[in-house]
């Protein structure tokens, strides 16, 4: 299959080359490049100004002249329709402007991260309390922990054992989770999935104190949150060897 050669001619001051763009699709990704100014081999285009004013269909060469003239690119925006639609505009600060944009959205939504806290059929109290503490942690960090019981040799015999320590520690977590999944059987082990509700300590300090959302909360008022530093990569909470003294 033929295709063009690539361009190594040197660029002009302000000129830019095509650049591919990405799109995401169920089974992959494809890449396909955007053909700028000189890379634009047909006869006639569809032509929109900077402005947004569509200027009509007009030769290839004559719509290049006139993005050459006010110091801008000439964009194919879109190479399926008949005539193909091209854009003059600044070709480098679109694609700056999309690039920040694309950072920005990175920024402000948060990625959700599943913690998992997992036990044993002999799990005994002190254990289990230790477990929830954490798991409380975790959903006051805004992530969603999955509680699983593992059976290993003939403890997978009863199940009611495992389901009755996933019971307890949903109890536990009742007020600080969404349960998303209630206890279940995953091959050899049972599991549950919780979600943090929302927004659960500002609420709690509100009702607690009487008084409107503060934007800080007085250090001598109240009980101070446990956080999780942002540097703790721990995804699963194993239960200690031994029970050790709160």
């Amino acid at each position: 299959m033929w295709c063009c050669p690539r361009d190594t001619r040197p660029r002009r001051p302000g000129q830019v080359r095509a650049t591919p763009f990405t799109t995401h699709t169920r089974r992959g990704t494809i890449s396909k490049p955007v053909r700028v100014n000189e890379r634009i081999r047909i006869r006639e285009v569809r032509l929109i100004d900077e402005e947004g004013t569509q200027l009509g269909i007009v030769p290839t060469f004559q719509a290049l002249s006139i993005a050459r003239e006010r110091g801008l690119d000439l964009v194919e925006v879109a190479p399926n329709a008949i005539p193909p639609v091209c854009r003059i505009m600044d070709y480098g600060k679109a694609r700056y402007e999309q690039s920040r944009k694309e950072r920005e959205s990175r920024r402000n939504s948060k990625a959700i991260t599943i913690k998992e806290v997992r036990l044993k059929p002999k799990t005994d109290d002190h254990d289990l309390d230790t477990k929830s503490r954490r798991a409380k942690e975790f959903l006051e960090d805004g992530d969603k922990v999955k509680l699983t019981v593992l059976f290993r040799g003939r403890e997978n015999l009863h199940p009611e054992v495992g389901r009755a320590l996933l019971d307890r520690m949903l109890d536990q977590l009742g007020p600080y989770a969404i349960i998303e999944s209630t206890p279940r059987l995953e091959g050899r082990n049972m599991s549950a999935m919780l979600a943090p509700k929302k927004q659960p300590q500002p609420q709690g300090a509100t009702a607690s104190q009487g008084q409107a959302p503060r934007p800080e909360r007085p250090r001598e008022q109240g009980a101070t949150p446990v956080a999780v530093p942002a540097g703790d990569t721990t995804t699963v909470a194993e239960a200690p060897g031994e029970p050790t003294a709160d």
